[in-house]
């Protein structure tokens, strides 16, 4: 009987090593995938001010997007949820941007801004890779953090829910040209 308890004690604990590293192993592929995420983000962040300064010499009475642009950049949240916001919000200044060179002809044909825009479009598929990483990141850490058995050993641990990330995209807002 004291050998069938102690197999059973070793088994628990050997069952409780494995779900504490693979939860620990989860938590690190959410915080590497958020740093996925956040490079892509600050090569979008950078390619602004230039957006911002092409923009400025064909649009100069067109102030309010600049500055909006301006300031949402210049912002920086720290958690998930709040950095999408913030992310959703530049994407549609981004958007009104683009919009706004639509009305401009010689603006929407200046090489310059036609290189910046295809960066952008570049930039922001590749953070739909990483968003999509992430989420599946977040997706098995939060699978792992709520099941049964392993639920025991992250509450033990204090192991907690990871924040999915959503964010709109100025490239999926804009409108294809049309001609009739």
């Amino acid at each position: 009987m004291f050998e069938i308890l102690i197999t059973l004690l070793v088994l628990v604990l050997v069952i409780g090593v494995w779900l504490y590293n693979r939860l620990v192993r989860n938590r690190n592929l959410v915080k590497e995938a958020w740093a996925g995420i956040d490079v892509q983000l600050q090569k979008r962040a950078e390619l602004v001010p230039n957006l911002v300064q092409t923009v400025k010499g064909y649009t100069s009475h067109e102030s309010s997007v600049l500055e909006e642009l301006t300031r949402i950049r210049s912002e920086k949240e720290s958690g998930v949820n709040q950095r999408a916001a913030q992310e959703t919000a530049l994407s549609k200044s981004l958007g009104r941007l683009f919009a706004l060179a639509e009305e401009y002809p010689d603006l929407k044909a200046s090489e310059g801004f036609q290189q910046l825009h295809n960066s952008l479009v570049e930039i922001e598929e590749h953070l739909q890779f990483a968003r999509r990483y992430y989420n599946g990141a977040v997706r098995d850490n939060n699978n792992l953090v709520e099941s049964f058995p392993s639920n025991i050993v992250a509450g033990m641990f204090k192991f907690s829910l990871a924040e999915f990330f959503e964010i709109e995209l100025a490239s999926q807002r804009s409108v294809p040209d049309v001609e009739l």
